[in-house]
């Protein structure tokens, strides 16, 4: 699967790296609760994503991991934003949130043009 997003334009690449960043910090934040379900869900992101590679390949549907996994995700940490504080934590939290929900929005078009039959890449 990596060989398809080294071969994306680079905005698409570096907006993939971002997200795999982003994601992977909650490893330095597990002694909170949202850095647990961020981890937790970002694990299950992959681990669907790779299945739904194995199935149907590199196409939008992809899309639906993000969207089973990071909409919970994004509602939950966007309820405790008041807890998020300020500092290392807070930032992080915020720009989780905002980067899943951009994704959960980029992905619920890709699933829906998938549905429509539209089944390679953009």
């Amino acid at each position: 699967m990596f060989e398809h997003f080294a071969a994306e334009p680079f905005w698409i690449a570096t907006w993939i790296l971002w997200i795999l960043f982003i994601n992977s910090v909650s490893l330095l934040f597990v002694g909170r609760a949202e850095g647990r379900w961020t981890l937790v869900a970002w694990l299950l992101v992959v681990a669907t994503m790779h299945q739904l590679y194995r199935h149907f390949g590199y196409t939008r549907i992809l899309g639906l991991a993000h969207l089973v996994w990071w909409t919970p995700l994004v509602v939950y940490l966007f309820r405790r934003r008041a807890s998020f504080g300020v500092g290392g934590f807070g930032g992080w939290a915020r720009l989780v949130v905002l980067t899943n929900a951009a994704a959960v929005v980029l992905a619920a078009v890709d699933v829906t043009r998938f549905l429509l039959g539209e089944r390679g890449r953009a």
